[in-house]
């Protein structure tokens, strides 16, 4: 199977805010912008998936206007960023050096911001993998529009399956820009 992940475009917030599971809209040029990128590359059958969060289904509807021949995505909350909880919306400059390092320093289980851990977020995407696979079969494609902590876990599932991550060395350094798109042979 091959997943294209598409992430969503850059928000309309500060720089430097964690905005995780907030639903924060998208800059709707630069969401028009990604979904015109990414248009052509596409089948013209193709299962896809988007986040709940409106600036996921704004890049839906971009893409949508551009290729209407398309089925209906489906909305997918297991698709949403990771909930950073009393971190969402707050300066990353703000979190204290320590609340940071213990996060590093039990990077699976530890809940920053006392919401999610990076092991509930990778159970919750290896779910939605397990049922666009099943969807599309060995051979199909399926495209996901999504979140960069999203699209590192997918990334973590397709190079070392469905085991526990055991550090924050083995996490994904690298995600598509704003706008942008990785795809992955699954």
């Amino acid at each position: 199977m091959k997943l294209w992940l598409l992430r969503h475009a850059r928000v309309v917030l500060p720089p430097g805010l964690c905005y995780g599971a907030s639903d924060v809209a998208a800059e709707p040029a630069l969401t028009e912008e990604g979904a015109a990128a990414i248009a052509p590359l596409l089948p013209p059958t193709l299962h896809w998936r988007v986040s709940d969060l409106g600036r996921a289904q704004q890049m839906a509807h971009a893409l949508r206007g551009r290729l209407p021949d398309l089925a209906e995505p489906v909305t997918d909350p297991r698709l949403r960023e990771m909930d950073f909880g009393t971190w969402e919306l707050q300066r990353w400059d703000a979190v204290p050096r320590a609340d940071f390092d213990t996060w590093m320093a039990g990077f699976a289980d530890h809940r920053f911001g006392g919401a999610e851990s990076v092991s509930q977020l990778i159970d919750r995407v290896a779910g939605a993998m397990d049922e666009t696979r099943a969807t599309v079969g060995p051979d199909g494609e399926a495209l996901w529009i999504t979140h960069a902590g999203v699209i590192r876990s997918a990334m973590f599932l397709a190079g070392h399956g469905r085991r526990r991550i055991a550090s924050v060395d083995e996490w994904p350094r690298e995600a598509p820009d704003t706008g942008g798109w990785t795809a992955l042979d699954l």
